[in-house]
């Protein structure tokens, strides 16, 4: 994956996300599938907080067009995961994500992912540029 942060200490905003009894699996540990939930999560969740407003009733809305994640250790119910947010590119329809996941004491994440929001018109679903209530909001993460 791309340069950027890695350790938890290096993420500009953090977001607790409780891990449920649905998340691991039978294997003892949460389902690959779920890291996916947890960005999406932490992203969508940051934006609502950091905005003061619900994201889906702007007239252009993200879409997740990109997604990617490098396992690097088990994540466990029962625990808190925090998910570290930063963001590497913010173009004018599109916004990069990099999201550390991280459980316990460790400053070393569980995982690392990559996450591409596109801005979309509400009505046409054509890309559109990303609304200034989200640019504000996202501009101090850049990494």
């Amino acid at each position: 994956m791309t340069d950027g942060p890695t350790l938890r200490t290096d993420f500009r905003a953090l977001r607790t996300i409780t891990t449920r009894w649905e998340d691991e699996d039978v294997y003892g540990h949460v389902n690959n599938v779920v890291y996916y939930s947890y960005f999406d999560t932490a992203v969508n969740g940051f934006l609502i907080d950091t905005t003061g407003t619900d994201i889906r009733r702007l007239p252009a809305v993200g879409l997740v067009a990109e997604t990617r994640c490098e396992f690097l250790r088990e994540l466990n119910f029962p625990g808190d995961v925090l998910a570290g947010l930063a963001v590497s590119r913010l173009g004018t329809s599109s916004i990069t994500y990099r999201i550390g996941l991280f459980q316990g004491e460790s400053d070393e994440p569980a995982a690392i992912g990559h996450f591409v929001h596109v801005y979309v018109d509400q009505a046409d679903r054509r890309p559109t540029p990303i609304p200034e209530v989200v640019r504000a909001a996202v501009a101090p993460l850049l990494a």
